[in-house]
């Protein structure tokens, strides 16, 4: 865990559910089933929901999260740095907005914390999680080598039950970065998700993996997950095969994408334009058309303190192709 984080999501729902004191109201419908062409809208936000918020379910950030999700039609959820009451508090809402296509199957989570003092109020777990609008098939969690801490760092994956060949993943690695024998600690933990992923795609599967790694685009050891084919002007060491939802945005520092980070760092980036640690990846020869990405700013909703999280959360839109 880290110290420091931006976000500040734009929001057009009513000031009761921005409270987050009730469930979203909204009318229920019935998700559609996926279409062979159909695009994927991921949503990732590290939350800080114990670093900021204690494990509060009532501040006003359960609202800001749902109410984000549902405005921007998301399909794919995952939440970094969680605690299992916020998680369950997650579920009530999107279940009251009608958007799982099975109320009872569409969530999944892992711990990385047990529970303890100081720790989401010293009673439950603390973790990852993923979220679904279509029905999840069985998860498995992958533990990533140790970064020497108590916290089990590990990637989260689950399969769409209707389509058990794609698979939705999310991680957080450890901000440990110092040099090591075998590398940082955070090295060995992307070259252990890069691993697993590559595994995936021998198998024949596709996948969308979200999460903070801990690491920007143009830092070394992230050069084990892009492809050679990004534009990464500062830096075209790519020597994976992803690609990320914001490596093609021009707009904001082509190859790297919008800061995810509140903190200010020395070096804030090869465009200056800010930290980025939260990414979308996706299997570069699955892409099929054009993919999009935006961070958005920071909710300030959350009662107590002045912004929602450190982070910001991270959208995109992708359509991918099937086989192998």
């Amino acid at each position: 865990m880290r110290t420091g984080r931006i976000l500040v999501l734009p929001f057009l729902l009513t000031t009761a559910v921005l409270l987050g004191t009730t469930p979203y109201a909204a009318p229920p419908y019935a998700s559609a089933p996926l279409a062979a062409d159909t695009p994927y809208r991921l949503w990732h936000w590290n939350i800080a929901g114990n670093t900021l918020h204690r494990g509060s379910v009532s501040d006003g950030l359960i609202g800001a999260l749902v109410s984000s999700v549902l405005n921007r039609d998301s399909g794919l959820v995952s939440l970094n740095e969680v605690c299992r009451g916020q998680y369950e508090a997650v579920q009530e809402w999107l279940r009251g907005a009608g958007w799982p296509a099975d109320r009872g199957n569409f969530s999944r989570f892992t711990a990385t914390l047990t529970p303890r003092k100081g720790l989401c109020q010293g009673s439950e777990p603390y973790g990852i999680a993923l979220f679904s609008k279509w029905p999840l098939g069985p998860a498995k969690t992958y533990v990533l080598p140790s970064d020497g801490t108590a916290e089990r760092r590990a990637l989260l994956c689950a399969p769409l039950a209707d389509r058990p060949e794609v698979t939705f993943c999310t991680t957080h690695l450890t901000p440990r970065a110092f040099p090591g024998r075998d590398g940082s600690p955070n090295d060995r933990q992307i070259a252990a998700v890069r691993a697993r992923l590559d595994a995936f795609a021998t198998a024949g599967r596709t996948y969308l993996v979200a999460g903070d790694f801990n690491a920007q685009p143009h830092h070394t050891r992230m050069d084990r997950m892009y492809a050679p084919s990004v534009d990464r002007r500062t830096d075209r060491g790519g020597r994976g095969a992803h690609r990320e939802l914001d490596d093609a945005d021009r707009g904001h520092c082509a190859g790297h994408g919008e800061r995810t980070f509140s903190v200010p760092a020395p070096r804030p980036g090869p465009c200056g334009s800010g930290v980025k640690l939260d990414y979308l990846f996706v299997r570069a020869a699955r892409i099929s058309g054009a993919y999009t990405a935006d961070s958005l700013a920071i909710p300030t909703s959350c009662h107590g303190v002045r912004l929602c999280s450190d982070h910001r959360a991270l959208i995109g839109t992708v359509t991918l192709r099937r086989g192998r």
